[in-house]
């Protein structure tokens, strides 16, 4: 089977997402274990002038639920960014991956030509061919924010590992 638009971006998002919750789940068992406060997590930021976890998780969300939905021409779902929690934080992962189970293949594919004009920053739009913007826009966007998360976890000793990052939750 060829590599589609669908299938580059659509159950790439939906496992990657599906392994973070695995991923925030063994954060909030970490805090718990060691008795101090989760929000010690979800503010933490690798570097003064990057985004605190909670953001990182919420661009995480965005980038497949915004980029997914322009390139199928529809609306994408609005979030209020008001996550603080780890519950709240996995709450909004699985609405994306709501959203996500709703897009078809035949939404996405033969979308490549399309253009798709984006925000960048607050003030700059750029346009991209959608094959373009999914391949070297959304995809790389999306894995920076969710390795920034997962460094963040680590970096503060919640045990994780390469295969929760790529496998998520082993099974037996």
């Amino acid at each position: 089977m060829a590599i589609t638009m669908y299938s580059a971006g659509v159950p790439t998002f939906q496992h990657t997402l599906r392994n973070l919750i695995h991923i925030l789940e063994k954060a909030e068992a970490f805090a718990q274990a060691r008795k101090f406060d989760p929000a010690v997590l979800t503010t933490y930021r690798l570097a003064p002038d990057m985004l605190p976890f909670t953001r990182q998780i919420q661009i995480a969300c965005d980038g497949p639920k915004n980029g997914v939905a322009r390139i199928c021409g529809l609306e994408a779902p609005k979030f209020d960014d008001g996550e603080t929690t780890f519950p709240e934080l996995k709450a909004r992962i699985q609405k994306t991956l709501d959203f996500l189970a709703t897009i078809t293949p035949e939404a996405m594919n033969g979308t490549e030509d399309k253009d798709i004009t984006f925000p960048v920053g607050r003030d700059t739009t750029r346009t991209m061919k959608a094959e373009a913007y999914l391949k070297h826009w959304v995809l790389p966007n999306f894995f920076f924010h969710v390795v920034t998360a997962y460094d963040i976890l680590r970096h503060n000793g919640v045990d994780l590992g390469k295969t929760d990052y790529l496998a998520g939750p082993q099974k037996g």
